[in-house]
């Protein structure tokens, strides 16, 4: 009996041991949690497998102030504690803000941390209750104003906000009206009554709200602008609704069609914001190719003035410390990112992001540092909200407004279909998304505003491929088919072999082009001779003007030597174009009758306006649909008179051919949310086995790689695409260049090289060279490495006040042997 006795509880404390120790998923909802509770569980779960340290700040009750310090991301946060459940707990990390759950890790660890401690575990038996009132930001579930009556002047607190308060003691909006005399009123009955910034901010912003809404609904109903002076350009009915719409909003996305004018319709919002809100700082964030499009169309259309910021650290620095700046300063995405302690100390009241999808990747380091910038207004410029999944939308309103925005895992919980593998195979209810997006997004397509837009007609072209072609399309297929028959055995890849994948990948669609995208030497191929037969018959028939687009910057090489050759006018765009020498391009070929090409990678594929064509050409397919509908808006937009004509060529056979009727999901996704298309999508069969299907018939429909896994790699390199100091296009791979991915491949084909001798050369000295200016450009772009690198080169000189220059040598001799060079110069 004794022994039973003791052996029942040990199995019941083990079994109890093991069920604590089952781990949830963050990706896979258990059964029996709601959503809401699966997503609490998990942040309390990252909080007991995280290391934390947690320094109370109040140290005489348990419900007070905590810092909370992450010691593996370095990072720190201000928690406030009122008790387990209770709607007054905060903390000022991103999460907390905008998951609507109260809960985050740092508040999970400091519960944790009190529950270790018996002395402070026993504080949680008694309620938090304060002898001060408060008014709070309630953070659970749809945000509100909330009111705390503490125990000092109950009745006199109650009896003031009463009238103000709903049953559950949110504040209406009555009270919002009238929060000046609340807060006085309060203050007079209650000094230490507390108003938190955050509540304060929001109950401000709905007011700022009210008042716009009060002044522009009489213009909203008749569709008129108020008078704005500054503006030197009449709009289009649509594009006023635009305006009107984004200024009452306050903070909004604008997604109109490619080719709708989302920039005059930018343009007219900050004017009207500058001369009846007080904005006076509007920062635009654009691709580096559109800074001086943007100026130049500041200056058409108003008479404000505009600067772009450019250059090293220090001297971007001092532009933003200008005293008197002008009302538009404009800024690429890569250097904003790099700017985000001088941009929020400079205090732009509006915050204008042009190609918007550049950041629609929330996971990329542009993405989280362009949310880091603050303003009271914003507005994002997009045709492309949507590409490929329903994060990318979710991040790009999370800059709009990340509070009301709600959280990602309730918008997917929501409208994704999953199976019994926890795959998403449909999308559900899209049309609830827009209803529930009206007030922040708005969107119209041309076929809705356009009636006059001229006809657009779509062809292919069909090219067979050459010997030297097939042979070296056929190797890739075969090193893709190895990669591939391992996935198949270990549903598993390593990244080098899924880096090697995309590579490859990646070397099919070039060689579709040429081989000398390849490999630089040779120049099999088809593509470029038949285009120069379209060309011959487009100079000589008449005036029209041809937009050429290619990926490959090598392969647009090769048509600027035909072009030479033929002796025909041509402007040529690609990622190695400073951004100041753009602007020329663009003006050239909308107004000089000789040039009659333009010639550009996909660094023009997006914001130009280039509607002195009507023929584009695009001698290559992007993996995203979207992106060769940017390419096509260059032209066929408003503002064209000529019928557009679109010719895609299409390498026979080949990877290219497959594209044609890949990724239709993905387009009608953005439909079914944007353009009231299909409210319920479904996928077909798994988009791992698609993109390759049928490859020459080497590998079958279940060894295949997924289209979404390329486009991640494809988009991110789009949003990434802009070095800091130089622009190469790249390609799969968000940290690799085209250039990088290509010595990649020549790397594997060639044999090794003899060791040099120790010797210094020319070439050794060229490249030393090269690397130190390449690492100061990069240097001079960080603004703590920039200060370091000042002090480090610099001495003062106490007694005489003087600065001088000190730079580190290896000896004397060395500084000998430099002037004994420079003594021989002088004797010559």
């Amino acid at each position: 009996m004794a022994t039973s006795k003791k052996t029942v509880p040990l199995k019941r404390k083990k079994q109890a041991k093991k069920k604590v120790q089952l781990k949830l998923s963050p990706s896979r909802k258990p059964e029996n949690l709601t959503e809401d509770e699966w997503q609490y569980a998990l942040r309390v779960q990252m909080a007991e497998q995280t290391l934390f340290n947690i320094k109370p700040i109040t140290k005489e009750s348990i419900y007070g102030d905590y810092v909370v310090q992450n010691l593996n991301a370095k990072s720190a946060y201000k928690v406030a504690f009122r008790g387990k459940y209770s709607h007054g707990n905060y903390c000022d990390c991103y999460d907390f803000k905008t998951n609507q759950l109260g809960i985050c890790k740092h508040i999970a660890a400091v519960e944790q941390y009190i529950q270790k401690k018996p002395a402070l575990r026993k504080q949680l038996k008694t309620a938090y209750e304060p002898s001060y009132s408060s008014m709070f930001l309630n953070y659970v579930g749809a945000h509100s104003i909330k009111v705390r009556v503490g125990t000092d002047d109950t009745i006199k607190i109650m009896k003031l906000f009463k009238p103000y308060l709903n049953k559950d003691h949110t504040l209406n909006e009555k009270g919002y009206l009238q929060i000046d005399h609340l807060l006085r009123k309060s203050k007079e009955i209650q000094p230490s009554f507390v108003c938190y910034p955050d509540a304060l901010n929001y109950i401000l912003q709905w007011r700022e709200q009210q008042k716009r809404q009060e002044f522009l609904s009489p213009f909203v109903i008749k569709n008129k602008l108020p008078p704005i002076k500054s503006l030197k350009v009449k709009l289009f009915p649509y594009q006023i609704h635009g305006v009107l719409f984004t200024a009452l909003a306050g903070r909004s996305l604008l997604a109109d069609d490619m080719g709708l004018g989302k920039t005059i319709q930018a343009i007219a919002l900050s004017q009207l914001m500058f001369e009846y809100y007080n904005v006076s700082k509007v920062l635009i964030i654009c691709p580096t190719s559109l800074k001086y499009q943007w100026q130049t169309e500041i200056e058409k259309f108003t008479d404000a003035a505009s600067r772009v910021i450019e250059g090293n650290y220090l001297k971007r620095r001092d532009i933003y410390q200008e005293n008197k700046p002008p009302l538009y300063s404009i800024i690429s995405y890569n250097m904003a990112v790099s700017d985000i302690a001088l941009i929020n100390d400079f205090q732009p009241d509006l915050i204008i992001l042009d190609e918007g999808q550049r950041i629609k990747n929330y996971q990329t380091k542009v993405a989280a540092g362009i949310k880091k910038l603050q303003s009271q207004y914003s507005l994002v410029l997009t045709g492309t909200p949507l590409e490929n999944k329903l994060q990318e939308l979710y991040s790009l309103l999370q800059f709009i407004d990340p509070v009301k925005t709600g959280t990602l895992f309730q918008l997917l919980s929501k409208h994704e279909v999953r199976d019994e593998n926890n795959k998403v195979v449909a999308y559900k209810d899209l049309n609830l998304i827009k209803e529930q997006l009206k007030h922040v997004l708005l969107r119209r397509t041309k076929k809705e505003v356009l009636t006059q837009l001229p006809e657009r007609t779509d062809q292919y072209k069909f090219v067979p491929l050459t010997l030297e072609q097939s042979e070296l399309h056929q190797g890739y297929v075969e090193i893709i088919a190895k990669i591939i028959a391992r996935w198949r055995s270990q549903r598993f890849l390593s990244e080098q072999d899924r880096q090697r994948l995309l590579n490859n990948l990646s070397c099919m669609r070039m060689v579709c082009n040429s081989t000398y995208v390849i490999d630089q030497t040779t120049n099999y191929q088809t593509k470029l001779t038949e285009l120069m037969n379209i060309l011959e018959q487009v100079i000589e028939s008449g005036d029209e003007k041809v937009v050429i687009f290619s990926q490959w910057e090598r392969f647009t090489r090769l048509i600027a030597w035909e072009l030479d050759s033929m002796k025909i006018g041509y402007a040529n765009l690609n990622g190695s174009i400073p951004s100041h020498k753009r602007k020329d391009l663009f003006e050239r070929f909308n107004h000089d009758p000789l040039c009659r090409i333009f010639l550009s990678t996909d660094a023009g594929g997006v914001g130009l306006n280039l509607q002195a064509g009507s023929i584009i050409i695009n001698m290559d397919l992007p993996w995203n649909p979207a992106v060769l509908e940017q390419r096509i808006a260059r032209v066929h937009r408003q503002g064209q008179t000529r019928k557009v004509s679109v010719i895609n060529f299409v390498a026979q056979g080949t990877i290219e051919e497959r594209m044609i009727s890949k990724l239709k999901f993905k387009s009608a996704l953005a439909k079914g949310i944007l353009d009231d298309g299909e409210h319920d999508i479904f996928m077909e069969d798994s988009q791992f086995n698609t993109l390759m299907k049928e490859v020459d018939g080497l590998v079958n429909d279940q060894i295949l790689h997924k289209p979404d896994q390329d486009i991640q790699y494809e988009t991110e390199a789009e949003i990434l695409n802009e070095a800091q100091s130089t622009e190469k296009e790249e390609i799969s791979s968000p940290h690799e260049s085209i250039e990088d991915k290509q010595n990649l491949v020549e790397d594997d084909m060639m044999p090794e090289q003899e060791a040099v001798s120790s010797s210094v050369k020319a070439s050794d000295f060229i490249h030393t060279a090269s690397g130190f200016f390449s690492q100061l450009s990069q240097l001079l772009n960080n603004p703590t490495e920039t200060e370091n690198l000042v002090k480090s080169l610099t001495h003062k000189d106490h007694e005489s006040g003087q600065t001088y220059i000190k730079i580190p040598v290896e000896s004397e001799q060395v500084i000998k042997n430099v002037l004994s060079v420079f003594a021989g110069l002088m004797g010559k």
